[in-house]
């Protein structure tokens, strides 16, 4: 199943893993490529799928998740940097460590989606409110503290791709740059350019609130969908990782 996953990682990103050899002389754009090869790097492919259908459900139920999209890209970046300093002050034998807890890191990320998708199915009821994942009247009074830990725990779930590309591929360009504390948050940004590319056509195209108009039977419907989504990309991803 992983090797599935990896070929499809590899078709994916290989056009945009030339273009960031072919840049390497502009660390800045290079970082930000190499971050959306790593969108595509197998770990990263079923977090970053489950959260456009999460953010591109709420998008389309209510309004414009812009605030859970920032604050999960907030996430991301918060993750890549400290990694970058960790690296930086600590040094290759923290970067050598480093895979010894991230197989453990990426075991959760299936678990964790199953749970998402059957709590948007109706089958887990929580006391209390957990505004990432339900609808509210009132989304402005919402905290988007739940969506910076899911960045943050997505940007956690390394495989050998990705581990690759930000210690072996970035990290070098980041301790040899004279701006290279800039680095990691870019390579975090770059890493959500699908997520943000889904969520901004459909502001584009008029999808804000659409599922609101139609009323909230339609709105069910929507939400089972992604629920579904979310429960078979959790199930695929238990299996692929809890093989390996």
């Amino acid at each position: 199943m992983y090797n599935l996953l990896n070929q499809i990682s590899s078709v994916l990103s290989k056009p945009f893993f030339s273009m960031a050899n072919s840049l390497e002389s502009w660390p800045i754009v290079f970082a930000l490529i190499l971050g959306l090869v790593g969108a595509l790097a197998p770990c990263q492919l079923t977090g970053n799928i489950s959260a456009v259908t999460l953010y591109g459900n709420r998008s389309i139920q209510k309004k414009i998740a812009w605030k859970d999209v920032t604050y999960f890209t907030l996430g991301k970046i918060a993750a890549f940097s400290l990694l970058g300093i960790l690296v930086w002050l600590l040094g290759k034998g923290f970067e050598q460590n480093l895979p010894l807890f991230f197989p453990w890191l990426r075991k959760m990320m299936g678990p964790l989606l199953i749970f998402v998708g059957l709590f948007m199915l109706g089958f887990i009821r929580l006391k209390g409110n957990l505004n990432l994942l339900k609808l509210s009247k009132d989304y402005k009074h919402e905290k988007p503290f739940a969506s910076l830990i899911l960045g943050l725990s997505f940007s956690l779930a390394f495989c050998p791709t990705m581990f690759i590309l930000f210690f072996v591929t970035l990290m070098p360009v980041v301790l040899s740059s004279s701006y290279g504390f800039i680095l990691p948050p870019i390579f975090a940004v770059g890493t959500a350019i699908p997520l943000l590319i889904v969520i901004f056509l459909i502001w584009y195209l008029g999808g804000s609130g659409v599922v609101m108009k139609k009323g909230r039977k339609f709105g069910m419907i929507i939400q089972r969908i992604a629920g579904v989504l979310m429960l078979i990309l959790g199930i695929f991803d238990t299996i692929t990782y809890w093989s390996l």
